[in-house]
């Protein structure tokens, strides 16, 4: 039986390792290339954003129509080249997760829905009369690792990290309450009152982080 641990143990040491160089490229592909789609079909397309303004949450909705669709098209365009490389891969990995849920909020989000069960109908690949936020919202399952675990090793980031020591990764009171606070607002675009809620929690664990740091 030690044996059969012992060889169970060292299996999972390999795919671990493994892991580290392959696990994440897959999201990366997939992402590159649907991002990439959609900037070229934006690229060579007709600006569309107009129409739905009114729809895009707070402070997109200030964005000039002829900006914003500039702004997405080349963010899917140099984003999905960055995400194939592995380059700036948390920058454009957030950028996308950010420009994705404005997506949803403005396009594929259900229009006055009142209750979690009208809201579940949403999650689907069409748009008849309920919403359609089912493949972005895979889309932001799939951002949220490359956001917090990074490309992988195989990958230019990775190549450029290998060249400089960096810190041991923490999962501190700080992270967590970056990441609250960061995700509170995005997610507030969709539902306002869970997002801010979110969002103070991380802010209130910022500030119990600088305060512990001040009475040291």
């Amino acid at each position: 039986m030690p044996s059969l641990f012992r060889c169970a143990a060292s299996l999972r040491d390999r795919l671990e390792g493994l892991g580290a160089w392959t696990a994440p490229l897959g999201l990366r592909l997939i992402l590159a290339w649907e991002f990439y789609e959609s900037g070229r079909e934006k690229l060579h397309g007709e600006n569309w954003f107009g129409d739905v303004m009114a729809a895009f949450p707070f402070p997109f909705d200030r964005v000039p129509a002829n900006l914003s669709w500039s702004l997405a098209t080349w963010f899917e365009l140099i984003g999905g080249i960055a995400l194939l490389l592995g380059l700036g891969t948390r920058v454009f990995a957030a950028a996308l997760f950010v420009l994705t849920v404005v997506a949803i909020a403005a396009v594929h989000w259900p229009q006055d829905w009142m209750g979690l069960s009208q809201l579940a109908q949403g999650y689907a690949i069409t748009d008849q009369g309920a919403g359609n936020y089912k493949l972005p919202l895979l889309f932001l399952v799939m951002l949220w690792p490359l956001i917090l675990r990074g490309p992988g090793r195989l990958s230019l980031d990775a190549l450029i990290a290998r060249r400089g020591a960096l810190p041991q990764p923490q999962a501190d009171t700080l992270a967590w309450g970056v990441a609250a606070a960061l995700f509170g607002a995005v997610a507030a675009m969709l539902l306002p009152l869970p997002g801010l809620v979110l969002a103070a929690a991380g802010l209130a664990l910022l500030a119990a982080q600088a305060l512990r740091r001040h009475t040291r």
